[in-house]
């Protein structure tokens, strides 16, 4: 695995936001729609953060009209997905 890439991962998951967003994502696919009350922050901001974690590989997402959903990509990092398992559901 690519060193640089590990660290972008790694930095992606550093942030509080971005692993609540992440224990959310494990039950599956969600819209952001959704995941905005949940975290408490507004819908822009949620969508930056979802942002970092797709551009470090760890989330991938999909439009559904003017939404986007997202989930966890299957194959993680075992740093990755050891972390993923960590988060409460």
């Amino acid at each position: 695995m690519d060193i640089q890439f590990l660290e972008k991962q790694l930095k992606a998951v550093s942030d509080v936001n971005r692993l609540t967003l992440l224990s959310c994502l494990k039950s599956g696919e969600t819209c952001v729609c959704d995941l905005v009350d949940v975290i408490g922050i507004s819908q822009p901001a949620v969508s930056q953060q979802l942002k970092k974690l797709e551009e470090a590989g760890i989330v991938t997402a999909r439009k559904v009209g003017t939404w986007k959903h997202y989930r966890i990509v299957e194959q993680q990092s075992p740093v990755i997905q050891a972390i993923i398992d960590q988060l409460p559901n």
